[in-house]
């Protein structure tokens, strides 16, 4: 007794064996014997088991708790193994935005919208500016007050400073709405130039959207900050007008796939996609293209590419056919219906045709209301 304690299972178990072995004999003498006193005596045990009695009920309590936890963490198992690829994308997001030498500005962006364009194309761009895109003050009020930020992106000439670099930077210090990529422009490119934007606009900005469109496209920035608001608490989010269209074999085509044959048998298509005009991914998505930008693989299209980076991910396609509404009658009438169009182009011409004369006359009858962006909640 001057020993070590015993231990508290122990006591239980020793007491339940007591209460056995008490009833049998107690129910035994019962049998045997008329002695009062014998039957004083065991009722003076039966007294005392009900303490007995009671632990036992709070060991095969603690059974049917420990059965509970079990459940319980089964559960969990199975909810972290959901969970699991979102948690690896917000450590990708995490160590990019660790390794940018620039730290992120301390309130996030809802949307960073980058117009990709080209040195020829200051026409292009004047006409979006005279439009659908806010300038100066309004440019910059926007991207404080709603986190809409909005730029023109561009790379570099083959002559670092000469005349092509030196108009753009002009051009800079007029408007202020470019962001400028470590690349040099070419059109065959511009699967890198995409790679390129993602991973610069994740570097500059923390926003929950990333959205590229071409400089022949017309915007409603409202109905897409819209659009893009109803998806926010979803993760992965790839969002744009879904399609799939033939691989080109053939040398000389405008859309010739170098690498068709790794898309299986002649005359087969490529894996549904957003088409390239214009279209949206989420940050988690954007962290990924950042992180492991070196290895993901270039198709001669960017709009393949960017599908191909993707679909073998746990992605959620998002098939909006308002990022693709046709140009007027198409997109007027959409628009006179109460369905204002988040992009409108011409198919034909994997953009508005001859844009720059008509982008006005789009803008005029497919356009949102003037103040429609100031008027979304993000």
């Amino acid at each position: 007794m001057r020993g070590k304690p015993m231990n508290g299972k122990l006591t239980l178990v020793l007491c339940f064996a007591s209460f056995l072995a008490g009833s049998l004999f107690t129910g035994r003498n019962r049998i045997q014997t008329k002695d009062p006193q014998f039957h004083n005596h065991f009722e003076n045990l039966e007294a005392a088991t009900p303490d007995c009695d009671h632990k036992r009920k709070l060991v095969e309590s603690n059974d049917q708790d420990i059965m509970v936890e079990v459940t319980k963490t089964h559960q969990a198992l199975q909810s972290l193994e959901k969970t699991f690829g979102n948690w690896e994308m917000e450590m990708a997001l995490s160590r990019t935005n660790g390794r940018n030498s620039r730290p992120l500005p301390p309130e996030k962006a809802f949307v960073v919208i980058g117009i990709n364009t080209a040195f020829s194309s200051k026409k292009r761009r004047d006409s979006i500016r005279e439009t659908w895109m806010p300038r100066g003050e309004s440019l910059k009020k926007m991207e404080k007050e709603k986190g809409i930020v909005v730029r023109f992106v561009i790379g570099k000439s083959g002559r670092p400073g000469g005349a092509l670099d030196r108009a753009i930077d002009e051009e800079e210090e007029e408007h202020g709405d470019f962001l400028r990529l470590r690349h040099v422009e070419d059109y065959h490119q511009l699967s890198t130039k995409t790679r390129l934007y993602f991973t610069t606009a994740v570097a500059l900005w923390a926003a929950e959207f990333y959205v590229k469109v071409d400089d022949d496209v017309h915007v409603n920035l409202g109905a897409l900050v819209t659009a893009l608001e109803r998806h926010r608490s979803k993760p992965r989010i790839y969002m744009g007008c879904m399609k799939s269209g033939p691989v080109l074999s053939q040398k000389g085509l405008k859309y010739h796939e170098p690498e068709h044959w790794k898309f299986g048998e002649e005359g087969n298509e490529y894996f549904r996609h957003a088409t390239g005009q214009i279209y949206a991914i989420s940050k988690d998505l954007a962290a990924y293209i950042s992180l492991n930008f070196p290895i993901l693989h270039r198709y001669a299209n960017e709009d393949v590419s960017l599908g191909a980076w993707l679909i073998g991910l746990e992605v959620e396609h998002v098939d909006d056919r308002s990022m693709c509404c046709g140009t007027p009658p198409d997109c007027e009438a959409k628009s006179n219906g109460g369905n204002v169009c988040v992009a409108t182009f011409d198919w034909s011409c994997s953009g508005i045709c001859e844009s720059v004369e008509r982008m006005k006359e789009v803008h005029k009858l497919c356009g949102e209301d003037n103040g429609a962006i100031w008027n979304v909640a993000v």
